[in-house]
């Protein structure tokens, strides 16, 4: 485990197997997909950036890298993927063995390069869309949690807002001499040639057919992109006077939301004005869509919202229309390189099932909170804005291609990106996620973000990866990754492969599968699935002798994959039961974006043990672990649980605690709360902190 946990340090990247099977045959009869979870961007202390455009070869535009064969006599490198030669340009001319480039040095497997030709920094936009069809005491903790935030904004920023009910009003924050909005009827879609006719950018000139933000003026767009520097005051003059949607609401109807119009007229907006930037459409949900294209639910009280079930019977009236409705405004925002970012906090579902295609496809972040003053949605905003070593190091516009050596195929990705159609002989003609392609664009990415890349074996590997996208400094920057593994094919190569198999991974890999599955295939059984799978592997890996139960053991290297399956087939993942289409599709935004340490996390929670008998250690997830001197810590990464025993509650109450001479209960009683502070201040969202003892109810929930 140690040293699957070292390459991952060095090139964030975990594979599911680190010997490779070495044929078709072999890997289908190791169940298990042989794939790599792979963060793009994840920040490495000493990660080096060379200030000049790489050497690409000429035949398969691979990079130059550490396992290239080289020539220095005549100054020639091999490409370990094409076996192209190659020979070096005039500015490697002093090349030998003992003057090698960065980009040959063996540690330096991941490298990033910045180019001076795109040192450009382009501007980050975010463009506000608040629900107002929400009650009074909701509108205050929005208000209240978005004015917290104002002073975070980036320096270089832009900021627009929309707001929408029954009506989108499409605020004119540049216009200062008094409040000024357009207002969009929120039944109908609105285009860009509309929105654009209607705000008058083109009253005293010929509209152009063509051109860059379609001819708009920088003073045609500060009229509803302010800089941050600004902004403040328009923004917080707006907070203050926005008020409940003013149209009546029927005892027996929902309140009327236009959720689809504003987000079109959002992207539209967006599209005219920084096509190509990093921009992102912050939408703040307080219910669900009841008017215009993407609505979930009709405004009458007497339909419900649709369910699983719903969804399984086919008979959810509005979902199939409002899927086609986000693809199409997925597509659009792809295209543009923009991003939806979705804060839905509601005690009822808001659409997140609907909106998944659009949010996964952008890289958007999503948040799942019962209410804007809970802390789970406040925490996580301000989060967003973080800067410096604590921010998320938000980026945009990632562009990754793979490449690999001929006897590899790719088979697609399961994570937050849109798939380039870039069809070349590495496409397997299997497709998983988003595949049919050699190349994806991530609209939004940070530093964290985690995408699984599924390989088909021809026969060998050494797979590559690029990613070119705008840092959060606003540099463009390429970042490449080189992997090599071993191969091993044969009746010899079990332990082989029982050697390199990264359990942790691989349950990662399958959880994300069997998400997947569940989704696009309307017969799947996920329990069965799961199952057979791992009978397969233990019948291939086990040792045992037959009709002998109890001979069966297992190498430690799949100890414990068994328990992930044990609790992957009870997750939330799988088990749709008591949850509803949008929380489903919540949990498994977040698996689909997150590593491997924190997917496993999701599908076995940890738990600790804190008492004055030994130091905190791990405890079984069973009811044995509870004790009356016990206080436990449990960390199912949406929710962060402090447990304590009968006894500690008791001592606790009685204030033994502040007493100087029990300092040693005192300091019991602070270790798992410093722990589970420290776990939320990792994450992202933040997870929710429940504080309770046993025999009692929830004393606290933040």
């Amino acid at each position: 485990m140690a040293e699957f946990m070292e390459l991952e340090a060095q090139d964030g990247v975990r594979m599911t197997w680190n010997v490779v099977p070495g044929t078709k045959e072999e890997a289908g009869n190791c169940v298990v997909p042989v794939s790599a979870i792979y963060t793009p961007i994840k920040p490495f202390p000493n990660m080096l950036v060379l200030p000049y455009a790489p050497l690409r070869c000429r035949n398969c535009s691979s990079v130059l890298n550490p396992f290239c064969v080289m020539d220095f006599a005549a100054k020639i490198w091999i490409c370990p993927f094409c076996f192209h030669r190659s020979h070096f340009p005039a500015h490697y001319a002093s090349v030998s063995e003992e003057n090698l480039p960065a980009e040959l040095f063996p540690q330096y497997t991941t490298i990033e390069y910045k180019s001076p030709r795109e040192a450009a920094c382009l501007q980050s936009v975010f463009m506000f869309v608040i629900d107002t069809s929400i009650i009074e005491e909701e509108m205050a903790f929005l208000k209240s949690a978005l004015s917290q935030v104002i002073g975070l904004f980036p320096d270089n920023s832009l900021v627009g807002l929309i707001t929408f009910g029954t009506l989108v009003h499409l605020h004119e924050i540049g216009f200062s001499t008094a409040p000024k909005t357009y207002v969009f009827k929120g039944s109908k879609d609105v285009s860009k040639g509309q929105l654009l006719e209607q705000m008058g950018f083109f009253l005293n000139k010929p509209k152009p057919l063509t051109g860059v933000r379609d001819g708009l003026s920088s003073e045609s767009i500060a009229r509803f992109l302010l800089p941050a520097s600004e902004c403040e005051f328009a923004i917080n003059s707006v907070l203050e006077e926005l008020q409940k949607d003013p149209w009546p609401i029927p005892a027996d109807q929902r309140a009327s939301r236009s959720t689809g119009t504003a987000l079109s007229v959002a992207a539209s907006l967006l599209g005219a004005c920084f096509p190509g930037s990093g921009a992102r459409i912050m939408a703040f949900l307080g219910g669900p869509s009841t008017e215009g294209p993407g609505a979930i639910v009709s405004k009458n009280l007497s339909e419900p919202i649709r369910s699983h079930k719903d969804m399984d019977k086919d008979s959810a009236p509005h979902y199939h229309k409002a899927i086609k409705f986000y693809e199409t405004l997925a597509k659009q925002l792809v295209h543009q390189g923009h991003v939806l970012d979705l804060f839905a906090c509601a005690v009822d579902q808001v659409g997140v099932a609907e909106l998944k295609v659009v949010v996964e496809r952008t890289g958007g972040f999503v948040v799942l909170a019962e209410s804007f003053g809970h802390s789970v949605f406040k925490d996580t905003l301000r989060r967003v804005f973080q800067s410096g070593d604590k921010g998320l190091g938000l980026s945009s516009n990632g562009i990754l291609e793979v490449n690999c050596s001929k006897d590899l195929k790719v088979q697609g990705v399961l994570g937050p990106c849109a798939s380039l159609e870039k069809r070349s002989p590495l496409c397997s003609d299997t497709i998983i996620g988003q595949g049919n392609t050699s190349a994806w664009k991530m609209c939004g990415l940070d530093q964290a973000t985690s995408l699984c890349l599924v390989f088909d074996i021809v026969r060998k590997d050494i797979p590559d990866a690029t990613v070119h996208y705008q840092h959060s400094s606003g540099e463009m920057r390429l970042r490449v990754t080189t992997l090599s593994r071993r191969w091993v094919a044969g009746p010899g190569s079990i332990q082989d492969l029982i050697s390199g198999f990264d359990q942790d991974a691989a349950a990662a890999a399958m959880a994300r599968l069997v998400s997947f599955k569940m989704e696009i295939e309307a017969e799947f059984d996920p329990i069965r699935w799961l199952d057979k799978a791992l009978i397969h592997i233990c019948s291939r890996f086990g040792d045992y002798q037959k009709d002998t139960p109890s001979s069966f053991s297992l190498s430690p290297r799949f100890s414990i994959f068994p328990q992930f399956m044990f609790h992957l087939r009870r997750s939330q993942f799988v088990q749709v039961f008591n949850n509803s289409p949008d929380e489903t599709a919540y949990f498994r935004m977040i698996l689909n974006r997150e590593n491997v340490a924190n997917s496993v996390v999701m599908i076995q929670p940890s738990l600790v043990s804190y008492s004055f008998q030994s130091v905190p250690e791990p405890a079984l997830l069973d009811v044995t672990a509870i004790a009356a001197d016990r206080i436990l810590l449990l960390d199912s990464y949406f929710t962060v649980v402090i447990f304590h025993g009968s006894t500690i509650a008791q001592w606790r109450k009685a204030g033994y605690h502040d007493q100087p001479e029990h300092q040693a209960f005192a300091q019991l009683l602070q270790a798992p709360r410093d722990d589970a502070d420290a776990i939320i201040k990792e994450r992202f969202p933040v997870p929710r902190l429940v504080i309770c003892d046993q025999h009692g109810s929830q004393v606290s929930s933040c």
